[in-house]
């Protein structure tokens, strides 16, 4: 069997060692889905991207230790730095991406990657039972957008001092939980983060997908279409979130860690 390149790669982030690790696997031909869920396992990575070449754009497919899943934005942005990277995807030319969330489109600006994806709409809910105290906290405003709760909370320090029941988050029937709350600091807009023990991963570091929501829910509330996001995980960071027509555009900044062969 032929060695495969596989690269992992911190998205999200300027430095080393924070943001979001992924993994993202540059395959010859489509493997077999158990053989990539068994890569995904041992890579032990909130996502690890599978890419295979076509004419006009890689078929890209995303799994977690546990899942495959619909959509995942670090782990397209570190597809996108990786291709360019290794020259597969001229600089000065966009990454196109075939996925289950259709074509997804990757650009480099400057030091900086824009990602062209689909916006959601956050619907309010009434709050399920058991959400509001497997997290621990007091809500302001409680949505649904078609994959994700989203928990919208009084202030940063509370998004800071989370310490949700994992073990209860997994039991609802739901991708992850977003908990989000206007920035204290003008460094930023809006602060947030993101469980999914549901799909085998506590707590995700930067989630891109989750922007998704993120960015329509917060333009309504501070009246901006621009907008930097900032994910208060333990590796921190930040996302640049603009809305364009029915499209959120994510920007960020990926760093290769290390790049190596699967044998």
């Amino acid at each position: 069997m032929m060695a495969i390149k596989m690269f992992q790669i911190d998205a999200f982030t300027d430095e080393p060692f924070k943001g979001n690790p992924a993994a993202v696997c540059i395959l010859k031909e489509p493997a077999d889905e158990k053989w990539m869920q068994n890569v995904a396992r041992e890579m032990n990575l909130s996502e690890t991207a599978f890419l295979v070449p076509k004419p006009d754009a890689f078929d890209l497919r995303w799994f977690t230790p546990t899942t495959e899943v619909d959509l995942c934005g670090h782990a397209t942005l570190a597809s996108a730095h990786a291709l360019w990277e290794a020259r597969l995807v001229q600089l000065d030319q966009p990454a196109r991406f075939n996925t289950r969330s259709g074509l997804l489109i990757a650009r480099r600006l400057g030091e900086w990657i824009e990602l062209d994806f689909p916006a959601n709409t956050v619907e309010t809910i009434q709050p399920p039972d058991g959400l509001v105290e497997a997290l621990g906290v007091e809500e302001k405003f409680i949505g649904w957008d078609g994959t994700d709760y989203l928990v919208e909370v009084e202030c940063e320090e509370m998004i800071a001092c989370l310490q949700p029941d994992l073990k209860a988050l997994k039991a609802f029937p739901v991708r992850g939980v977003i908990v989000t709350s206007r920035a204290d600091s003008a460094e930023y807009d809006f602060v947030s983060r993101f469980f999914a023990p549901g799909a085998g991963i506590d707590e995700d570091p930067v989630t891109g997908s989750a922007h998704c929501s993120l960015g329509p829910f917060w333009a309504t509330r501070l009246g901006k279409r621009e907008m930097l996001g900032y994910q208060a995980s333990p590796r921190g960071g930040f996302v640049r979130v603009s809305l364009k027509d029915d499209r959120v555009l994510l920007g960020g900044q990926a760093v290769t860690v290390f790049q190596g062969e699967l044998i």
